[in-house]
């Protein structure tokens, strides 16, 4: 009889025992939240032209119908000496502006600023009937080249009253010549954004120059990536960057202390030099350019042509090569 008893109240106290954890709050632990993984920042993608100017070669022999004029072809319009004020020069300067055949101004057009070279001028290369508006004329008949507004630039850039003085003297002529790379960007496309129908993007902006003007046209472009997406220079002089060329002399005196550091999102769309093989000065200090350029990562195409020298002849290929790769779709 004990037996059962004692059996009997281990069942009661075991039935107790279950009741009491079962009704029991559970400890719950919370987990530390975790944080959702950060994804590395993205990069903005770098938005370029479908056309890759590089793939293909240049062109240095043209035929007659690309350079002479041509029946019933329009070539356009030259507007000449446009005034605008820079500030730079404390002056009013002078450009010439190519509007291009079927010009509308409800549309929009890409833009390529060029520059002449030593003791030249805004209208040498481009006015009525110059090789440029004959070439650019014949390139859009052929669909060789698209739709753009070409600028002339004046690389002189002080006051007009003393022009005759200060050409009369390479060195202040060569500061006046300088003072167009702040000129270009700070007073004259301002002043062309405002009255043409120009793209502002660096898609649709140029910017090329020859002998002198093609020093100008380097530093410049280099010096405005954010603006520049296409550049070319023909044969330039030292002085864009600190060489060893004519060391000692006005002409090393350079315009930037360094061709700024690879950035891909400003990489040049088409960076392009060039120099005729007889060119009596300026081979070399092209073909330093080119390779320094190219060290730093920057890529580009540059050509040393036999059969050219220094002259008009062989801006005009180096024209015509640039104009038929720049601002395609």
């Amino acid at each position: 009889m004990k037996k059962v008893i004692a059996l009997l109240l281990a069942a009661v106290m075991l039935l107790l025992t279950m009741t009491g954890c079962s009704g029991s709050a559970k400890e719950t632990v919370e987990e530390a939240p975790t944080e959702a993984p950060t994804e590395a920042p993205t990069e903005e993608p770098v938005i370029r032209p479908k056309h890759t100017p590089y793939s293909s070669k240049n062109l240095y022999t043209l035929p007659k119908h690309i350079i002479e004029e041509q029946d019933d072809t329009d070539y356009g319009t030259v507007v000449e000496d446009v005034k605008y004020y820079s500030k730079t020069a404390g002056d009013y300067k002078y450009c010439n502006i190519l509007l291009p055949p079927g010009y509308n101004k409800k549309k929009t057009y890409p833009v390529l600023y060029m520059l002449h070279g030593w003791q030249s001028g805004y209208n040498v290369h481009l006015c009525r009937d110059s090789y440029l508006h004959i070439l650019y004329g014949n390139m859009m008949r052929e669909k060789l080249t698209v739709p753009m507004i070409i600028v002339s630039v004046e690389m002189y850039t002080d006051k007009l009253s003393k022009r005759e003085e200060i050409e009369k003297s390479e060195a202040k002529l060569l500061a006046a010549y300088n003072k167009v790379v702040k000129d270009i960007p700070n007073d004259l496309m301002p002043f062309i954004e405002k009255n043409y129908p120009v793209r502002k993007d660096r898609m649709g902006t140029a910017i090329m120059g020859v002998s002198q003007g093609g020093t100008k046209a380097l530093a410049t472009g280099f010096a405005n990536l954010n603006r520049f997406g296409y550049i070319a220079s023909f044969a330039p002089d030292p002085g864009v960057v600190p060489t060893d060329f004519l060391k000692g002399t006005i002409w090393n005196k350079p315009l930037l202390k360094e061709f700024p550091a690879y950035d891909k999102k400003l990489d040049p769309f088409y960076l392009y030099l060039a120099v005729g093989a007889d060119d009596p000065e300026n081979v070399e200090v092209t073909k330093y350019y080119g390779f320094l350029l190219k060290d730093m990562g920057y890529q580009n195409q540059t050509d040393v042509v036999e059969g050219y020298e220094h002259d008009y002849i062989f801006w005009r290929v180096g024209f015509y090569n640039f104009l038929h790769k720049i601002f395609r779709p």
